[in-house]
């Protein structure tokens, strides 16, 4: 009060806008994610399908010469790495595996980090087909901690679960006939993609049990098209320390082109040796 007038209040702070609010939980995730190469993009930012190499979800899943330019450089990245050529399907395997990961990272990240489940239309979302990075403009999300009608976290890992199908349905009817994988087996791979993801979150951001239960809570089983549960449990090392982990409802294929070294999620991998290599000390 001056002069026994009054002040007005301060104006009350201004949400920021659902873009920016995305936009903050990815600029989080990628800073403790370093496997997620994404480039997020501003409003100004030329769409990077102008740019060669660079294919978005939907020419991938509607355009047969995006597709293979896609699989072209796959099968590049691969022999390259591993000093072999793989076949046409585990090239295709492992080039769905890797988008659906990472597509299901970027949609389970804000979701974990703030109960936000964001919208990645597939016009927005981008492949570089000679190095396997993404590109990524965030627009916004379906629904907040507190919206109405969407204000319950049953509700939340509903929307996370649809954001997720609906993203993928298009993707694995183009990946398909390449992969030589069946409905079920497709909708697996997207289940098992979608646990792995979520719980490797929390480990990176040192919330492990934590990102456990969450992926039980949102896959629970019997959430159709994804045919199966999150299903964790505890492997008990030789020094008492419990490890989480899971088997995969199918292979991603790494076997095929690492024959020496299958997934530590595999069903190929038996218990006995999942603890072994737990256990070994991180070079």
């Amino acid at each position: 009060m001056i002069s026994g007038v009054p002040l007005p209040a301060p104006p009350a702070p201004v949400p920021p806008c659902p873009a920016e609010s995305v936009r903050a939980d990815y600029e989080q995730l990628l800073g403790r994610c370093p496997v997620l190469r994404v480039r997020l993009l501003g409003d100004r930012d030329l769409d990077p399908s102008s740019c060669q190499g660079w294919y978005s979800a939907v020419e991938l899943s509607s355009l047969p010469e995006a597709l293979e330019a896609a699989l072209a450089g796959e099968a590049a990245r691969i022999a390259a790495e591993h000093g072999r050529d793989p076949r046409p399907h585990v090239t295709a395997s492992r080039l769905l595996h890797h988008y659906l990961w990472t597509a299901c990272a970027l949609l389970a990240g804000p979701w974990f980090l703030a109960g936000r489940v964001p919208v990645i239309d597939p016009a927005d979302i981008w492949l570089h087909a000679p190095t396997g990075d993404f590109a990524l403009r965030p627009r916004g999300h379906v629904s907040l901690p507190g919206d109405i009608p969407l204000s319950g976290e049953d509700e939340l890992r509903a929307e996370l679960r649809a954001a997720v199908v609906s993203h993928a349905e298009p993707l694995l009817t183009a990946f398909a006939t390449a992969t030589r994988r069946g409905t079920r087996a497709l909708w697996g791979m997207v289940t098992d993609d979608l646990a792995s993801a979520v719980w490797y979150l929390g480990r990176m951001l040192g919330e492990e049990d934590a990102s456990v239960a969450a992926a039980e809570a949102v896959l629970p089983g019997g959430t159709l098209p994804l045919p199966g549960s999150a299903d964790f449990r505890r492997l008990t090392g030789s020094d008492g320390t419990a490890h989480h982990t899971r088997t995969r409802l199918g292979c991603c294929l790494y076997y095929a082109i690492r024959p020496d070294s299958a997934c530590l999620t595999c069903p190929r991998t038996s218990d006995e040796e999942r603890l072994l290599r737990l256990e070994q000390p991180a070079v």
